[in-house]
This record gives structure tokens, C-alpha cells and sequence, in this order.
């Protein structure tokens, strides 16, 4: 039974659906290999590319239609790439007012987040992975919950159960730069139990050879508490881990494989010590009221399954820097 949900939002360029589906299924893998069983944690992709790629698409083959153009490869590469980031606005330019291009990539994301909350049947404890300016959103969807929370959104898709981010190749220092100052997320939701607030985790993956990703820690204002590590890793192959292609290369990479998967691994392990926590409380309240009374589940719903226990560790290579 689901234990544990997962967000993964992918970065900027011409993302297809799926793109993420074989980095979940490789921290399945680790997973697996360290005793939680298949289906312990449940995976959705925070797919929004298309919300872009149509209108790239159209521009691309308006502005090669007239004209001449050079170094057509790289041109393209740019612009589904780099435009990415200029469409997703945090408001139209003179007015304050939301994009749209910006409310419907964050209305994708709620979306998925509804889809992966009713496949887990309850508001789980929740990590999202994100990558490039997928991190970008991801935090600017959790700040907006947090300050302007989604009427009728479930307590999930509000990231009320949030408990484990993991940032890669993230260029979120570059965004600060439009912002009066800066001023991080609340992490982990402080409405968590205390043994998952215990094991939440904010881990940030950059590889120092990949120019678009930045340590987080030393942006201030927050992050140097709520980001518990900025963990230089080495991503990619001999063609890619020492120049700046590495920034496409995090999601099958083992330095980001088994630092996830342990993550992941503590989260179940925390949830179960929440719901037997849950358990006993509910245990004690009925015999002081002299009824009786189910075990609730930690976070609401049903109660999480109290599984076997899994190894107390995942073998790691080391890091490189």
C-alpha cells in the first residue's frame, strides 16, 4: 500500500510527456534494493511543457520563414529552452496582475498534484523533485499556497503534507534578482507530525560544472535554515560531467539516485513512527473516555500501513565535487 507520494517536475526545453518516468523507476530501483517494496511510494509527473511548446512551435516556424538564419540548431535550442523562462512571468509587466502562461503552468501542477492525492486514497507526506526552472515553479507554487492558499484545493495539492524537496541544477538565485528580497518557502509544512518534521529534508543538487545551477543556501533569507545541504554532485559521462551539457544529465545520475532514495526511505520510515504515534494517542484517549476509537491516520484518511522494516541505510558512491 502507498506510503508517500512524489512530484517530479521536469525542467525548461521541449519536454515530452515522460520525460521523467525513467528517473522513477530507477529510484524504484534503489528502493527496492533496500527493502521497501515496490508501490511503498506512488510517482506523478508535474508535466507542463505543453503549456509552451505549441506556441514555441509556431514561432519557430514563423521566424525561419522569414528570414535567414544561422546556427539553426542552437537557435532552436534557445528558444525552447531560454523561452521557457521568459513566458513563465510572475505577473504581466506594468500591471502586478498573474501571467496567464504563469496561472496555467501552477493549475497543471495542482492538477497533478489532485491526480497523485486520490491515487494515494489520503493526504500523504509529499516530496517534489524539480529540475532547472521546474524548481523556479515549484517554488513559486508552494509560496503562493502558502500566502494565497487554492480554495477547494485538497490540504495535498496545497503541499500541507510537504516534507521532502529535492532541487536540481536549480537557477532559482537568478529569479531573486526580480524580487524586492528574498525571502524563502516555509519548509518543511509546519502542520507535519513531529516525527516526519524530524526526517524532512531539503536537499539541493548542483554540479559546480554546470553553469545554470547555483547553491541555495547562501541566497539568505531563509535558505540557509530550510535548505538542509547544497550537495555537489558529478553528473554525466565522460562527454558531459565536466563542462556545462551536465545540466541535462541529474536525473540518471547515481549521486542523485541514492541520495533521493535514502530520503525517500527515511520519509516512510517517519510516516510509520507518525501513525504509530497517531495510534497510541488515539489508543489513550479512548481508554481516558472509556470508548473506543479506529487509529487515525497521520494525516488524515486512511491509516498508513505499519510494513516490515527496511535496512537503515542505501550504499552510496562517493560524492564527486
Amino acid at each position: 500500500m502507498a506510503e508517500l507520494g512524489v512530484l517530479v517536475v521536469h525542467g525548461m526545453g521541449a519536454q515530452r510527456p515522460g520525460c521523467t518516468h525513467g528517473f522513477a523507476t530507477a529510484v524504484d530501483g534503489v528502493l527496492a534494493r533496500a527493502g521497501v517494496p515496490k508501490g511503498t511510494v506512488l510517482w506523478e509527473e508535474g508535466y507542463w511543457a505543453d503549456v509552451l511548446n505549441g506556441a514555441e512551435d509556431d514561432l519557430w516556424l514563423r521566424m525561419a520563414a522569414g528570414g535567414e538564419l544561422e546556427w539553426t540548431r542552437l537557435r532552436r535550442f534557445f528558444l525552447t529552452a531560454f523561452a521557457d523562462a521568459v513566458a513563465y512571468q510572475r505577473s504581466v509587466p506594468g500591471t502586478g496582475s498573474p501571467d496567464a502562461t504563469y496561472a496555467r503552468i501552477h493549475a497543471r501542477l495542482r492538477e497533478r498534484l489532485e491526480r497523485l492525492r486520490d491515487a494515494l486514497g489520503a493526504d500523504r507526506p509529499l516530496v517534489v523533485v524539480a529540475h532547472s526552472l521546474g524548481t523556479v515553479i515549484a517554488s513559486n507554487y508552494a509560496w503562493d499556497e502558502q500566502h494565497r492558499p487554492t480554495s477547494g484545493a485538497s490540504p495535498f495539492a496545497r503541499l500541507e503534507t510537504l516534507a521532502g524537496l529535492i532541487t536540481l541544477g536549480s537557477n532559482l538565485p537568478l529569479f531573486t534578482l526580480a524580487l524586492p528580497q528574498v525571502e524563502c518557502i516555509a519548509f518543511p509544512a509546519p502542520g507535519l507530525p513531529r516525527a516526519l518534521r524530524e526526517a524532512a529534508r531539503w536537499i539541493n543538487c548542483y554540479d559546480p560544472d554546470d553553469v545554470l545551477a547555483w547553491p541555495l543556501r547562501p541566497l539568505g533569507g531563509g535558505y540557509e535554515t530550510r535548505v538542509a545541504e547544497d550537495r555537489i554532485v558529478n553528473v554525466g559521462d565522460w562527454r558531459t560531467s565536466w563542462n556545462p551539457a551536465s545540466h541535462e544529465r541529474y536525473w540518471d545520475d547515481e549521486d542523485v539516485l541514492a541520495p533521493t532514495a535514502e530520503l525517500l526511505r527515511q520519509l516512510v520510515l517517519a510516516g510509520r513512527e507518525a501513525e504509530g504515534q497517531a495510534m497510541v494517542a488515539s489508543a489513550l484517549a479512548s481508554a481516558l473516555s472509556g470508548g473506543s476509537a479506529s487509529a487515525p491516520d497521520v494525516m488524515s484518511g486512511a491509516a498508513l500501513p505499519l510494513a516490515g522494516t527496511v535496512p537503515s541505510t542505501v550504499t552510496e558512491r562517493p560524492v564527486a565535487g
